[in-house]
């Protein structure tokens, strides 16, 4: 395989993923010809609309056949009828887990010519990034259900911290604020009332900011962390998270900061020993689906993001810089923005911006 060509698995899944995946596509295979390399796309019709008709997510089909590839892109998995553990439990999580995919990668930035619900906040004070681990933590099957039906019906549900999990996300973590000009990183945690995990994710905290000493930490419980992401979200830099924690604030920052329809996502192997998955934050929204009015730029940015980790920076900033400049003209607007842009128009003017 020649060295500047890169093989995707592209999982448009359900509602808008259909829609924003097919125009990412496009700008992607631009910017990749200006930057002398080449994507080849494999699609797979993998769907919670699939597994309503055929009772399985991939129809028959095993994540083991993404493993060849050197990333994979997804749109949104999420169907009415379909509840939403199928579609986690069914495909996310088995790739995430299948391919170590163990730090989910969310930023944060609130983009020029983008209103915040903050009043008065402008781009510099709100640009953070959430570090969620992504591969154990509160989202375990370990638990089960006793006397359903019955008065005295149980649930019992573990969440599973192991050293090596939570050493090797704090690890990521604070090498990414190293890398970073404001060299701070926050932990979520709230060992005040999670009498067992908690504490040991402070402790391996504490242990790990020991081999950093240029980096600037501090914690708080994950309450009042999302109180002041609100009130004062220029304190933040790096943020670092369990499972559920960052689950939670990956959709709040980007609510703060304007629009999940702007929010890039990433679920890394960050040895490369195993392709990762580039996904937006935003679901597959049903109740504007098939009308072509979706906001395509989260997944622009996620295609983005996919590009900064196949090696090829410059593309990535391409993206990047051809989004600002249409957001900060605001000639062309989306729907979740205030504007009247489908999709398509807003993919071509992120395209003319590139020129």
């Amino acid at each position: 395989m020649p060295e500047n060509l890169y093989r995707i698995a592209v999982i448009p899944g359900d509602g808008i993923g259909k829609e924003v995946v097919p125009a990412a596509q496009g700008l992607l295979d631009t910017v990749a010809a200006g930057f002398d390399f080449e994507i080849q796309w494999t699609v797979f019709d993998w769907s919670c609309e699939l597994y309503a008709s055929t009772g399985s997510m991939t129809g028959g089909g095993t994540v083991a056949e993404l493993a060849d590839f050197d990333a994979i892109f997804l749109g949104a998995v999420g169907y009415p009828g379909v509840a939403d553990h199928v579609s986690l439990w069914g495909l996310l999580i088995p790739i995430r887990r299948q391919f170590s995919q163990y730090v989910n990668l969310r930023p944060v930035r609130l983009w020029p010519g983008v209103r915040t619900p903050l009043v008065d906040r402008v781009p510099a004070e709100i640009d953070f990034v959430i570090v969620r681990e992504n591969n154990e933590g509160e989202y375990s099957e370990i638990g089960g259900r006793l006397y359903e039906g019955t008065a005295n019906e149980l649930a019992v549900q573990q969440s599973v911290f192991t050293r090596d999990g939570v050493d090797r996300v704090l690890r990521y973590a604070f090498e990414l604020a190293l890398s970073r000009p404001g060299r701070h990183l926050t932990s979520a945690t709230k060992s005040n009332g999670i009498i067992h995990t908690m504490p040991f994710w402070d402790e391996r905290f504490e242990k790990m900011a020991a081999e950093y000493p240029e980096v600037k930490t501090d914690q708080y419980h994950i309450d009042i962390l999302a109180a002041h992401l609100v009130q004062h979200p220029d304190w933040f830099d790096v943020i670092v998270a369990s499972n559920l924690f960052g689950d939670i604030l990956s959709d709040l920052g980007p609510a703060v900061a304007g629009s999940i329809g702007l929010a890039p996502g990433a679920n890394l192997n960050p040895d490369l020993s195993k392709p990762s998955m580039f996904e937006p934050v935003h679901g597959s929204a049903p109740d504007i689906a098939g009308q072509g009015i979706a906001n395509p730029v989260a997944q622009i940015l996620t295609g983005a993001m996919m590009f900064d980790h196949l090696k090829q920076p410059l593309a990535a900033e391409a993206i990047d810089s051809a989004v600002k400049r249409v957001l900060q003209e605001q000639k062309i607007k989306p729907n979740d923005l205030g504007g009247s842009a489908t999709t398509v128009e807003m993919a071509d003017a992120i395209a003319a911006a590139l020129r």
